[in-house]
C-alpha cells in the first residue's frame, strides 16, 4: 500500500506544482507566428492598413507575432538579398508589397506561404497560375479591373476636353506595369487619342523624360502608381506644375500630394484583404486554394487647389461623383 501512497502524493505534488505557475507562463506558450515583410518602396500608410488589420485579427506584435521588415528603399537590385534574409529568418510567411517584391520572394522560396498585395498582372508576370487557382505558394490581392484605363481616359476628356495628345509616365522595369500600358493604349486608340509611352527607370532617365515631355506639350499626363513614381512625385507634381499639364493618377494618395485628380482601386482595402489572407495562411489555409482577390472598391478623387492653378473647372458631374475632393 505503501507505494500506492507515494505515487499519489507524487501526483497531488505534480498538481500543487502546477497551480502554483502564474498564468502568464501559460500565454508565454501560445504560438508565436513570425511575418517577413517585403517592400520594394519605404513604409508608408497603406501598410499600417495592413498591420492594423492584422492586430484586430488578434496578432499583437511583441505578443503572438514579430514582423520582420525589410524595405529596398526603391532599389530593386536588393530585393533578391532581402528576400533571402527573410527566409534565413525562418519566417512563417511573406507579405511582398508590389510585383518586384511578389517575384523576388517567388524566385526565393517554393515552400514558404507568400501573400502579395496589390499587383497589377499577377498572372502575367507569373506569380500565379490563375487568379481562380493560384496553385504554388503564392497568392493575394490584384489591382486589375475591366475597363479602368477607358475610365481615366473618359474622365480625363471630360475635365479637359480639348484633350488629344496623352502621354503615359511608368517605370518600364517594372514588369507588373506592362499590361497596365498595353491596356491604356488600347482604350485610347479607341478613343482616337494619341498616346506617347516614356519609361524612365531610374532619375536621371526620369530628367531625359522630363525634357521629352516638356517639348512635346501634351494635353495631359497619366502617371501609374508604383514605387519608382511614388518615390519621384514630388518632381512629377513640379513638372507638371510648372508646365501647366493636367495629370491624371490612379491612387488617391498623388491627389492628396498635389496631382489633378485619380480615379482607381480603394488600394487600402485591398491591403486589409491582404491582411485577412496572412490570417487564413497561418491558421492552416494553402495560398493555392485562395484566389486572387480582385477590386471592388473604387474611388475618384480631385484636387481644387491644382485646378485653380490650371485653370481648370471641374464639370458637375465630376463634383458629385467623387469620392475625395481636396480643397
Amino acid at each position: 500500500m505503501s507505494g500506492y501512497f507515494r505515487l499519489d502524493a507524487v501526483i497531488l505534488g505534480a498538481w500543487i506544482a502546477c497551480l502554483a505557475i502564474p498564468l502568464g507562463a501559460f500565454a508565454q506558450q501560445q504560438q508565436t507566428y513570425r511575418i517577413g515583410l517585403l517592400v520594394s518602396g519605404g513604409p508608408g500608410t497603406y501598410i499600417d492598413a495592413m498591420t492594423d488589420t492584422l492586430r484586430q485579427l488578434g496578432y499583437v506584435e511583441g505578443t503572438n507575432v514579430s514582423i520582420e521588415r525589410r524595405f529596398s528603399e526603391g532599389n530593386l537590385d536588393r530585393l533578391p538579398a532581402l528576400a533571402k534574409e527573410l527566409i534565413e529568418q525562418r519566417v512563417d510567411i511573406i507579405v511582398a508589397v508590389s510585383t518586384p517584391a511578389a517575384l523576388a520572394a517567388k524566385q526565393a522560396t517554393a515552400s514558404i506561404p507568400i501573400v502579395f498585395t496589390p499587383l497589377s498582372d499577377p498572372v502575367g508576370v507569373g506569380v500565379v497560375a490563375s487568379l481562380a487557382r493560384p496553385g504554388g505558394n503564392a497568392t493575394g490581392t490584384s489591382l486589375m479591373a475591366s475597363d479602368l484605363s477607358a475610365k481615366r481616359l473618359e474622365l480625363l476628356h471630360t475635365v479637359v476636353p480639348q484633350v488629344s495628345r496623352i502621354a503615359i509616365l511608368w517605370d518600364s522595369s517594372n514588369p507588373g506595369m506592362t499590361l497596365r500600358v498595353r491596356e491604356t493604349r488600347m482604350a485610347a486608340d479607341q478613343s482616337r487619342l494619341a498616346l506617347h509611352s516614356v519609361g524612365p527607370r531610374n532619375l536621371e532617365e526620369l530628367e531625359a523624360a522630363f525634357a521629352e515631355l516638356a517639348k512635346q506639350r501634351p494635353d495631359a499626363l497619366l502617371v501609374t502608381t508604383e514605387p519608382f513614381t511614388r518615390r519621384h512625385l514630388t518632381r512629377i507634381l513640379d513638372f507638371a506644375a510648372s508646365n501647366r499639364i493636367p495629370a491624371m493618377f490612379e491612387d488617391v494618395y498623388y491627389v492628396d500630394a498635389g496631382g489633378l485628380m485619380s480615379y482607381g482601386p480603394n488600394v487600402r482595402d485591398l491591403y486589409q484583404r491582404s491582411a485577412v489572407y496572412v490570417d487564413k495562411i497561418l491558421k492552416g489555409a494553402k495560398p493555392a486554394d485562395l484566389p486572387v482577390a480582385q477590386a471592388t472598391k473604387f474611388e475618384m478623387a480631385i484636387n481644387m487647389r491644382t485646378a485653380k492653378a490650371l485653370g481648370i473647372t471641374f464639370p458637375r458631374s465630376i463634383l458629385i461623383r467623387a469620392d475625395n475632393v481636396i480643397e
